[in-house]
């Protein structure tokens, strides 16, 4: 589903993504982490097409994301914080998006119900607090039907029943055939949720396998100590 292939990005001088190479396979979870300044939002910006990498390519669906962008027509996109002008009413700004995309959202009434949204329809974006914010952002990323779902930090500010909502709904997109990328600093998160993780560190990809074979391979109990047992042991890496 999506091919990266000797990824670099410089900012003024500095490389962030230093070669990087990857590919996110259909039909599954995979899980993104990293330290802070690892190269995960530069990544992403690169796949969504805001960010021109210094060299390399990028390939979503088979289609080079520098050939235009009708490719994000197949991606649903989940920012960290989700920001929309504070004075249009949640519904309006469904009904922009939908007008943007050309397009009727099929699941947008589903998960306006799922999220507990309806009353808050006709409330302004800048009056919503930050757990509505982040499931309005969670409606917007799903109900196109995307084949191809992005989702950065999702369920931070969600309310725990919203988060156990959002994690069962990822499992059956993900049965259903759906891609999704899931960047997460939660590793119990990426542990419930994904079978693949891609790590980076330091603009590379430092760990690329599947989840339970990490755990497994360290014989620690969970994700996040398999990761440090594994950094460790290759020198004190920064994990």
């Amino acid at each position: 589903m999506i091919e990266v292939r000797a990824l670099r990005k410089s900012y003024g001088g500095r490389e962030v993504l230093s070669g990087v190479d990857l590919r996110i396979e259909q039909g599954r979870i995979t899980g993104l982490a990293g330290p802070n300044g690892c190269g995960k939002t530069t990544l992403l910006k690169c796949l969504l097409g805001l960010a021109v990498p210094s060299s390399g390519e990028i390939l979503v669906a088979g289609q080079h994301v520098d050939e235009g962008g009708q490719f994000r027509r197949l991606i649903g996109y989940m920012p960290q914080s989700a920001d929309f002008p504070p004075n249009l009413r949640l519904g309006e700004l469904l009904r922009m998006l939908e007008d943007l995309r050309g397009e009727q959202a099929a699941g947008k009434e589903r998960l306006i119900d799922l999220f507990e949204l309806r009353p808050a329809l006709e409330r302004p974006f800048g009056h919503l607090s930050g757990g509505t914010r982040q499931k309005l952002a969670a409606v917007t990323a799903l109900m196109f039907d995307a084949p191809l779902i992005i989702l950065d930090e999702p369920t931070a500010g969600l309310d725990p029943l919203s988060r156990v909502r959002f994690k069962d709904l990822l499992l059956a997109e993900a049965a259903a055939g759906k891609t999704i990328l899931l960047v997460s600093h939660f590793m119990s998160e990426i542990e419930a949720l994904a079978s693949r993780l891609v790590f980076l560190s330091d603009g590379r990809v430092a760990h690329d396998g599947p989840v339970d074979g990490l755990i497994r391979e360290t014989g620690e109990p969970d994700l996040e100590r398999a990761l440090t047992r594994l950094f460790l042991s290759r020198g004190g890496e920064n994990a």
